[in-house]
């Protein structure tokens, strides 16, 4: 299952932290909010506040350089995720569509019970999308074995399965599995699901 992410207070920019990072005076500042050129909220108690992604976009339109601490904020750290399934085409399906909605992820591909062993081995991938019905390997001892190692008790597992066999879900929900999808996957669900693990 997934952990509990601790709650981050988001880091947000005083009109006057905007206006010294950008090397202007406090009413500059307050003049770019006012006028659309840069986006910010108001607090209840009606002071502007910028987030760090909207300070850098705002920054690069205008060729300014932007200090390393604010692009800190806006770097999200890289989600590794692999694929195991030995039917190459959806394997690329999956990889194309997750790559193409999903930005902060790394995604690594195994078309065969070895070749995920060995890459399980090597990248203790944060989430994992499992195929079953890999020739010969029995889903369900791998995931058995999965779940019985501490080195993957942090990876998060989805299944997808061409079986209808209700008890084999009951295992795989038994076994700590965070979604079940059945062949044919729905790609936007799938990607949902992959969004809501990595956060």
């Amino acid at each position: 299952m997934a952990s509990n992410k601790e709650v981050k207070k988001p880091v947000v920019y005083s009109a006057l932290e905007v206006a010294k990072i950008c090397g202007v005076v406090n009413q500059t500042a307050i003049n770019w909010i006012k006028n659309n050129y840069l986006k910010a909220f108001k607090t209840p108690g009606g002071q502007f506040r910028v987030y760090p992604e909207d300070l850098v976009e705002f920054m690069k339109k205008r060729d300014m350089r932007v200090p390393e601490e604010v692009l800190k904020y806006c770097i999200k750290k890289k989600i590794s995720l692999l694929i195991v399934d030995d039917d190459v085409s959806l394997n690329n399906v999956v990889k194309k569509f997750l790559a193409g909605r999903i930005e902060n992820l790394e995604i690594y591909q195994a078309f065969d019970g070895f070749e995920a062993g060995a890459l399980m081995e090597k990248l203790k991938p944060s989430i994992l999308i499992l195929d079953l019905g890999l020739p010969g390997v029995d889903g369900l001892k791998l995931l058995e074995k999965l779940r019985s190692s501490e080195e993957y008790s942090n990876t998060t597992i989805i299944v997808i399965t061409a079986s209808m066999d209700e008890e084999m879900d009951v295992k795989c929900w038994k076994l700590g599995v965070a979604k079940i999808f059945k062949k044919p996957v729905s790609l936007p669900q799938l990607s949902e699901a992959v969004e809501e693990i990595a956060g």
